[in-house]
């Protein structure tokens, strides 16, 4: 129980230090809502085709019709 405390400020550092950035995969979000798109993850299922990458886990997908 003790090195829970001492875990417990760590993550906190962690986590305040990673919520203020903006890397590639938000980039990569807004390129897809710019091509009529949404990201999904896992992949596109019908009626929607595969258009990009949002992220290693998400897919952008786009309507077949549209």
């Amino acid at each position: 129980m003790r090195i829970l405390f001492l875990l417990f400020p760590l993550f906190l550092l962690l986590v305040q230090g990673a919520a203020g950035k903006r890397g590639r995969g938000r980039r990569k979000h807004d390129k897809c809502i710019r091509r009529g798109g949404f990201c999904a993850v896992g992949g596109c299922r019908f009626p929607y085709k595969y258009v990009g990458v949002c992220s290693t886990l998400s897919h952008c997908c786009k309507i077949v019709w549209g």
